[in-house]
């Protein structure tokens, strides 16, 4: 049993130590006083620590060499109806010059089949000039991005940290943008919440590098959690536990206030507020994945293996209207792909090669059409600024 990064681990500590919350294990009647943090914080340590979290350093996350993979990594299928989606974007909005920004652009992947697919549409006429804006804050797949990407874009491309794009708001409002967030809020640190004898609790950290860490509950941290729960209408039964993304909604907030004109679009696992109430979902949405494989253990591998949690699409759509954006399309990932071209990358062909451009390109395209959970279980949300 692995518990992960020493360092990271002994830091975990050292921070619980200090804290100035107090929790309780579950049943205890807070009768056992114990010092921790939320479950934010430490997932927060866990993914996002500057020297040792698992977003921060570490080889490459994604792909065959990484922990999971994201839809760019089965094919170009996606890439081929991003790029035309854009493109009738930028028609309708009369434009002839776009900046296309992936924020969590990992190493890249996805940014070079979008510009592959561009180039083949560059011959046409009146075409659409882009410039690409790859984010991302784990210092390797930047470097692998620019790799990437400096020979596809004949060195204009931009690479970003995410506190960076942030605060050159110039980058933003010189052409209409398009934001792609492909698997990003997934990863963003949660609350987690449950109901202990009808009262609202939140779900804290306690431990020590030597004992290991466990769950204790504790009270609300922030008055925004209760509030979002009752905003997107989630009434939790005793005992059943559940995620609340604020910092998904903060990132909407943040954007809109640096982007001029322009769209996003985010992609991601998800559902809407009533599955987070339903009762198979007693344990919330919270999964954790190394080397592709599955497991409900927040507290093994720590700083060594990703940690994330379903996106409330209910929640994100009040907040991104609350925040004055528009929302321009929502659907699953399987209707998105085959209302912007999907059927047309595939090809009837005469190779025997089972592993021939053709063939990879047409099992690409029947995996994300036709498997029952991938497209399924994402969806695309589009908003407008």
């Amino acid at each position: 049993m692995k518990l992960g990064k020493i360092s990271l681990i002994s830091r975990i500590s050292e921070r619980i130590a200090r804290m100035p919350a107090v929790g309780w294990r579950a049943g205890s009647n807070g009768s056992d006083k114990l010092r921790c943090m939320t479950f934010k914080q430490y997932m927060s340590l866990c993914l996002y620590d500057g020297q040792y979290g698992y977003y921060r350093s570490g080889p490459v996350r994604v792909g065959r060499e990484g922990d999971f993979y994201t839809s760019s990594a089965v094919g170009a299928v996606m890439a081929h109806c991003l790029t035309n989606h854009v493109h009738e974007y930028a028609a309708r909005a009369a434009v002839s010059q776009i900046q296309l920004v992936e924020w969590g652009a990992g190493t890249g992947r996805l940014a070079m089949q979008i510009q592959e697919a561009w180039q083949a549409r560059a011959e046409q006429p009146s075409a659409l000039q882009c410039r690409f804006v790859l984010i991302d804050d784990h210092p390797g797949h930047l470097e692998e991005a620019k790799r990437t990407l400096d020979s596809k874009t004949g060195r204009t491309a931009l690479f970003l940290s995410s506190d960076e794009a942030m605060r050159s708001g110039g980058h933003w409002r010189d052409r209409p943008s398009v934001v792609l967030a492909n698997e990003l809020l997934d990863a963003f640190p949660v609350n987690r919440v449950t109901v202990e004898k009808g009262k609202l609790v939140e779900l804290g950290v306690a431990g020590n590098a030597e004992d290991g860490f466990y769950e204790v509950h504790m009270p609300l941290s922030d008055e925004r959690i209760a509030a979002a729960l009752h905003r997107d209408g989630i009434r939790l039964a005793e005992g059943q536990q559940t995620e609340v993304n604020l910092d998904a909604e903060q990132w909407l907030a943040s954007l809109a206030g640096v982007l001029g004109e322009g769209r996003v679009i985010i992609i991601d696992y998800g559902h809407e507020a009533e599955e987070y109430a339903a009762e198979h979902r007693m344990k919330g949405t919270l999964l954790c994945y190394s080397d592709h494989v599955a497991s409900d253990e927040p507290y093994l591998r720590i700083g060594e293996q990703d940690i994330t949690a379903h996106v409330s699409f209910t929640s994100l759509r009040h907040a991104a209207e609350a925040g004055g954006w528009q929302v321009a399309y929502y659907g699953t990932q399987k209707q998105f792909l085959m209302d912007h071209g999907a059927f047309e990358l595939l090809r009837n062909h005469a190779e025997t090669d089972p592993f021939g451009q053709a063939a990879r390109r047409n099992r690409a395209v029947r995996q994300l059409l036709l498997s029952d959970g991938m497209s399924e279980t994402f969806k695309v949300l589009v908003l407008d600024k």
